[in-house]
Formats: C-alpha cells, sequence, structure tokens
C-alpha cells in the first residue's frame, strides 16, 4: 500500500507552478520524458490541462516520439511481444512472492501494468533511458527472441527504471493505453501546436499508416501525401436526442432514416483502387468480397458514408448474422450464401474526386440518390426516407422500428454540412427504448482503470423455480455513488472467493436494459443478450420480485418471431 501510495504522489496533478516547470524543463527527449507526461495525463481532469501538456509534447519531443504518441493514442498499438502470464510470473519471481501472493496484489490493484510497477525493485541509481521510438523498436523484435531473452530483456529495464517509467513500460507491453484522452483531444492538441486545421489533421491521420516507417511531417504537415488516396474520411456521429423531437423545431427541416444495427463503414473508390473502411479505421475490402462489385460502377473519386448489413432482397438481417462474418480471414459459400452482406448508403462525401463535406446533407443526398440509381445492384441499397407530416406522426413510426430491423431513428438537419467527429446541433440517434428484465446480482469482480478498488462489474441471475440461473454481466449504467453503494455491500456480503470473483447474497435486484437477445449454446441460460446495462437499481423489489427464466425466453420467441417474419418476408420478395 506505501508503495501505491508512492506511485498515486507522483502522478498526482501538478500545482500551476509545477506546470509551469515542466514547460521549461531543458531535458525533453527520451522515453522518461513520455513517461512523466503519460503520467500526469492518467491524473488530470480539465480539458485545457490535458491540451497545455499534449500541445507541450508535440513542441519539445522528439520528432519519431511524437509520431508514437500519435499511434498510441490513435488506436495503433503494436502487437503484445510478451503475453501477461510470463509478465506476472517474472514480477512475482523478481519481487520475491509466492504466486499466491501476487494473485492477491493483482486482485487488490486490478491492472496488470500498475501492479508490476509497484511490485518491482528497481535500482537505486536512475540511468538514462532510450527515447520511445527506440523502446518501440525494440519491443518489436522481442518475438524474434527465445524466451529467456525476452526475461533478460523486460527485467533489466523494469529495474533501470522508476515507478512511473515502469508503469508506462508495461502499458506499452500490454497495449491497455486508456488514461483519459481522447483521440479528437490528441488532434485538437496537434491543431495547436502546429496551426493546422482540426478536421483536415484528423482525415490525415485516418487510415492505414505505419508508425515504424513515416516521419512527422509526412504524417502531420502532409509531406509527401504518399497514399492518401486510400484514407477515409473522419466519420461525423450522432448525440442521442434526450429532448422531445418537437424541440428541435419544424419537422419539414429535418430528414429522417433508420437506425441500422450493422457496421458503420465507408465505400472508396480513388486512383482505380477500391477500399471497404469501418468507422474503426479497420480496412475491410477482403471481409466482404459481395461489394467488390460495387466498384465497377462507382466513378473514381467516390466515397459513400452508409453501413454494412447482412441482407437478403433488400431487407436487414439480425446483427448475430453479421456476427459470424465477422473476425473471420477466409469466408466460406456457405457463409456467403446464408449471411450475404450488403452496404445501406446514407450520405456521398466525395463525387468525382469533389469533398462534398461542407455542401447541405439534402444535396448530397440527392446526388446519393442520382449515384444508386445508376448503380442498381442488390449489394448497394439507399437507406430509405421516412416520409412524416408532424412529430407525433414520426414517434409513431419510430415504435415500430424493431419490426424493420433498426435501433430507432437517425435525424439529420436537411442543411447540415458533413462534420468531423461528434457535434450537438445537426445529427441525432433517437433509439427506442430498449427492452428490459429484472435479475438479481450474483457475482461481483472489481473493474479497471479508476474502478480497480471497486467491485464494480456484476453477473446477473433470473429464477428457474427455486434456483437462480446467471444469463449477464453488466458493468455499466450506475453512477459513481451507486457504485460506492454497491462495493459496500459486496465487500460485507461476499459468500464465497474465486480468484477475483465474489459470490454474494442474492438481495440487490437491478433492471437490466438491452437493445437484443439471441439464443446460445454458451449460456446457461440458454440467451445471449446485446448491450446488457444497468438502467436502474430496483431498491423496491426482492429477489422473489425478480423475472424468470421463462420470461426471458419468451421475450426471446417474440423477438425472434418478429426477425422471423421479416426474414420470411425477404425471401417471398
Amino acid at each position: 500500500m506505501e508503495q501505491r501510495k508512492k506511485l498515486q504522489q507522483q502522478n498526482k496533478p501538478m500545482k500551476s507552478e509545477e506546470n509551469k516547470s515542466l514547460a521549461e524543463e531543458k531535458t525533453t527527449e527520451g522515453f522518461s520524458y513520455f513517461a512523466r507526461v503519460i503520467g500526469e495525463l492518467g491524473t488530470l481532469t480539465g480539458t485545457n490541462d490535458k491540451l497545455n501538456l499534449l500541445s507541450h509534447f508535440f513542441s519539445k519531443a522528439n520528432e519519431k516520439d511524437r509520431v508514437w504518441l500519435i499511434a498510441l493514442f490513435s488506436g495503433r498499438r503494436p502487437k503484445r511481444p510478451v503475453n501477461a502470464s510470463l509478465l506476472s510470473l517474472w514480477a512475482s519471481e523478481i519481487a520475491g512472492l509466492p504466486p499466491w501472493l501476487y494473485d492477491e496484489c493483482y486482485h487488490v490493484v486490478g491492472d496488470l501494468a500498475e501492479t508490476i510497477a509497484l511490485l518491482v525493485p528497481h535500482s537505486e541509481t536512475h540511468s538514462q533511458l532510450p527515447f520511445l521510438f527506440e523502446y518501440m523498436n525494440l519491443l518489436s523484435e522481442l518475438d524474434q527472441k527465445t524466451e529467456t531473452e525476452r526475461k533478460n530483456f523486460i527485467i533489466e529495464n523494469w529495474r533501470r527504471m522508476d515507478t512511473v517509467e515502469r508503469f508506462v513500460f508495461n502499458k506499452l507491453i500490454t497495449g491497455g493505453f486508456r488514461i483519459g484522452v481522447s483521440k479528437q483531444l490528441m488532434i485538437n492538441a496537434l491543431a495547436k501546436t502546429t496551426g493546422e486545421d482540426a478536421s483536415l489533421l484528423a482525415h490525415r491521420l485516418s487510415g492505414h499508416w505505419n508508425p515504424y516507417q513515416v516521419t512527422y511531417e509526412e504524417l502531420v504537415l502532409g509531406k509527401g501525401e504518399g497514399d492518401a488516396y486510400s484514407r477515409p474520411y473522419p466519420f461525423c456521429l450522432a448525440y442521442a436526442l434526450e429532448v422531445p423531437a418537437s424541440d428541435l423545431g419544424a419537422p419539414e427541416d429535418w430528414y429522417a432514416e433508420w437506425k441500422w444495427d450493422g457496421i458503420r463503414g465507408q465505400l472508396i473508390r480513388r486512383n482505380n483502387e477500391w477500399f471497404v473502411w469501418s468507422r474503426g479505421e479497420e480496412l475491410m475490402t477482403e471481409k466482404f468480397p459481395e461489394l467488390l462489385p460495387l466498384r465497377g460502377f462507382f466513378p473514381d473519386g467516390t466515397v459513400v458514408d452508409g453501413e454494412v448489413l447482412i441482407a437478403r432482397n433488400g431487407v436487414p438481417l439480425p446483427f448475430s448474422l453479421l456476427q459470424t462474418r465477422i473476425g473471420r480471414k477466409n469466408i466460406s459459400k456457405k457463409q456467403l450464401t446464408e449471411a450475404p452482406v450488403s452496404f445501406f448508403a446514407f450520405d456521398l462525401l466525395e463525387w468525382k474526386g469533389e469533398d462534398l463535406r461542407q455542401i447541405a446533407f439534402k444535396e448530397r443526398r440527392r446526388l446519393l440518390q442520382a449515384l444508386y440509381e445508376n448503380v442498381q445492384h442488390p449489394a448497394f441499397l439507399m437507406s430509405p426516407e421516412i416520409i412524416y407530416s408532424d412529430w407525433e406522426e414520426l414517434t409513431e413510426i419510430r415504435q415500430r422500428s424493431r419490426e424493420n430491423g433498426s435501433e430507432g431513428l437517425m435525424l439529420k438537419r436537411k442543411s447540415s454540412t458533413y462534420q468531423t467527429g461528434r457535434k450537438r446541433g445537426d445529427w441525432w440517434k433517437w433509439k427506442i427504448d430498449p427492452m428490459t428484465i429484472d435479475a438479481v446480482m450474483i457475482y461481483a469482480q472489481k473493474g479497471h482503470g479508476r474502478r480497480s478498488n471497486l467491485y464494480s462489474d456484476y453477473t446477473f441471475a433470473v429464477r428457474d423455480g427455486d434456483k437462480l440461473v446467471p444469463f449477464t454481466k453488466a458493468y455499466s449504467g450506475l453512477t459513481d455513488k451507486e457504485i460506492a453503494q454497491v462495493d459496500n455491500f459486496v465487500k460485507r456480503n461476499s459468500l464465497e472467493k474465486f480468484g477475483p470473483v465474489r459470490t454474494v447474497k442474492a438481495e440487490l435486484v437491478f433492471e437490466i436494459a438491452f437493445e437484443g437477445i439471441a439464443a446460445s449454446n454458451r449460456h446457461k441460460s440458454g440467451v445471449a443478450l446485446r448491450f446488457p446495462r444497468m438502467s436502474r437499481w430496483r431498491h423496491d423489489k426482492k429477489v422473489e420480485d425478480i423475472n424468470t427464466l421463462g420470461d426471458l425466453k419468451n421475450m426471446l420467441k417474440i423477438y425472434d418471431a418478429v426477425r422471423e417474419e421479416q426474414t420470411r418476408d425477404a425471401r417471398e420478395d
């Protein structure tokens, strides 16, 4: 505990004069500087403080280190060179702890990188460390080394680092870079440092680029653009509508369409090449061969925004079918037949090489409609406009969303431009109310990151006669105050211990909300939920009042019946 307090003390937010001293430090090179910046970013709460610290790093750090910070904060983490089991084994050995005691420490701390940083002893003399980019090169070479060589490299560096440096070094190895800094915040810091427009930088940082090879000038300043033609545009995202739709003003100013449950993506035809990108900037061209024929219908310099869905005769089918295609390198003929992919287009971002993002949505849709009519291919579908006269009529239409295989509605201002990221005011997602079921918590496990000391991951059960049957896990939906109260209950009412998991008295009842339900052979209950979360804590209910396994399976029957009707209609068409 003393060591953990020391780490927290080293990482506490700097006062203004301390922050000034960091900005004026002469030593702004190497891994030590990077580690200090990452350590402090994890403790700062103010957006401007984080922005200033990142901007300082971009203006002072080695150019190759800047590229790697961009890579790490945009999700381009290198392959893990050493697995968690070996890291834990080596850490327990040099800390002189038996495995059971190391495991106990890990369960208390809740984070592998932090646990090792606290337990491993280090040298009293601090040696100069390499640059960040040099460490990344060394780590990339580890998979070619023997286990003994990898062990020696890791332990040698643990011992030469202080606690914060070791913590960040471990994060590089494990790939868990979640420290409260979004990609957009990083881009804003780059914009502040370089004077470049943030939306332009977002576009430059999209697509495929290799941090081991690209230079800072090429990546950020756009010099020698290289394969820029392959890059997708940063996606425009919507906020959830939390006010009555009538508050948005005149209904004739708004365009409504279904909110599809698929994979957001962009189709790109540039330089006579074809690319299919996901919103997560994953290149999916080879995964969906059904979309390749569209290449012949798109003029060069075309970018279409939309959703990848499994569909038959133009009718979207359940997301569970799309899951059978995700992550597969080789697609069988059977999968192509049973789960055919289509692209539901809803926006045109580039046309014949011209960037259309700054013209009105209404005009972009008109051009997209013309493209759709010219393509006439079953894999390319136009997300239909929903015609309505007033907000009351649209509200009624929204209630039928599940019958159409959607999650609700999208509302887009007809005059809106295509923005970068999430902006309030022009695009809204108006989802239908989720399905809900009352369940009791039976297991609890500690969370991660800032919740590593709290029991915040829970398993829930429904009744089946006299038995309780677990059916889902959830960790989101409660306030910090409620999580603290549940944590206190778990610590006072634990019955059994299985590693990090505690069995607790079946007393706390929660309403579990979810978007979909499917049959599953992998779960004792026979069902799996889509996006489960806790919608509210039912203080007014006891375990005797929770729903039954029969209730859950009845919901599955109804849900399946609706989707089966859709599928049948699609086959008949």
